[in-house]
């Protein structure tokens, strides 16, 4: 067996130009090429970064957020399209593998929207397109639920490189089902903040901490290496949504998050990092062999002959059509059991 690849990694903690689909793409470039020219392979942006998450679902009234959701809809983009054609030129320009969470539209909906990550590989083909599983709590009020397709590692030159969003990495099943396939490095997405409890004064909820347990977690059940990269909220985002009310401000600033790396071991590689940067790091991947002959849980330290996962990867669709030869076309509503 070839010895493992070392990678060199960047986890981006920065804020896009709230709303705006072009400045944000032109932001990004801007990013990646920083994150190249420090010898970045594999560049790691935060949840929904193009163009922006949706905060105001955490601290306005539902009534109060239809001005938002028209601004996401617009700054939204449809998987393919125009807009992922410019994110792989990105990755193609600086020969980069490219991480990035976006708000996907569905073209035959205006209403619909997805939580979703792209990956790119380093000659600009999308080769990860995931929708995340859950929206969490309030988020439902903006994406619907995904599906696990895509569910899986994507083999780059040894790497297998797996992403779940945010929440998606305290899912056992979902972080089982990557581990499972024989993923390697681990990208794990955040948002900007998290306003959690109104009754107490700093809204009781430690983001970065728990973006470390869940990493950490993930990184030492799996002996793998987790990169953690978040979107960040600027002042132009904090003004839109939370203007002059000093208590809407108070829930938004509360709980920043941050970019870090994580080994094996559960161990931080590099990070925290909690204002707006690049971290870098390189990654060992040798470093897995030796933990898991200790501890493998997708190997020798799991029963394959008592425990079985079953995951269905379809991508559902709410209109099946068939072309009948011998009758006009027939369009099927299948029933909720596919």
């Amino acid at each position: 067996m070839a010895g493992l690849p070392s990678v060199r990694v960047a986890a981006v903690l920065a804020a896009p130009v709230f709303l705006d689909l072009p400045a944000t793409l032109d932001k990004l470039d801007t990013l990646v090429a920083e994150a190249a020219a420090g010898g970045a392979q594999l560049v790691v942006c935060g949840e929904s970064f193009v163009a922006g998450f949706p905060i105001w679902n955490g601290v306005l009234a539902p009534i109060d957020q239809h001005g938002f959701h028209e601004q996401l809809v617009a700054s939204s983009l449809v998987v393919p399209g125009p807009e992922t054609e410019r994110l792989g030129a990105i990755a193609r320009a600086h020969r980069v593998v490219l991480s990035v969470g976006v708000n996907e539209r569905n073209p035959d909906s205006l209403g619909q929207l997805w939580n979703a990550n792209l990956i790119f590989d380093r000659r600009g083909r999308l080769i990860n397109h995931r929708r995340k599983l859950v929206a969490t709590w309030y988020e439902r009020l903006t994406w619907s639920h995904g599906d696990a397709h895509d569910l899986c590692p994507v083999e780059l030159d040894g790497w297998r490189l797996g992403a779940l969003i945010c929440g998606e990495n305290t899912n056992t099943l979902a972080r089982f089902t990557l581990l499972a396939q024989g993923e390697r490095i681990h990208i794990a997405s955040y948002p900007p903040a998290w306003p959690f409890d109104g009754r107490s004064a700093d809204y009781d909820y430690d983001l970065v901490r728990n973006i470390e347990l869940r990493a950490a977690a993930h990184a030492f059940e799996g002996k793998v290496f987790v990169v953690v990269a978040a979107t960040a909220l600027d002042a132009a985002a904090l003004g839109a949504v939370a203007g002059d009310d000093e208590r809407l401000r108070a829930a938004l600033t509360a709980t920043a998050p941050a970019a870090m790396i994580l080994g094996p071991d559960g161990r931080l590689v590099s990070g925290p990092l909690t204002e707006p940067g690049i971290l870098h790091a390189e990654l060992d991947l040798q470093r897995e062999i030796v933990a898991k002959q200790a501890h493998d849980i997708v190997g020798t330290y799991n029963r394959a002959d008592i425990f079985r996962l079953t995951v269905d990867t379809r991508r559902p669709t709410l209109l099946q059509r068939r072309d009948r030869p011998d009758g006009p076309d027939e369009l099927d509503l299948p029933s909720p059991e596919g």
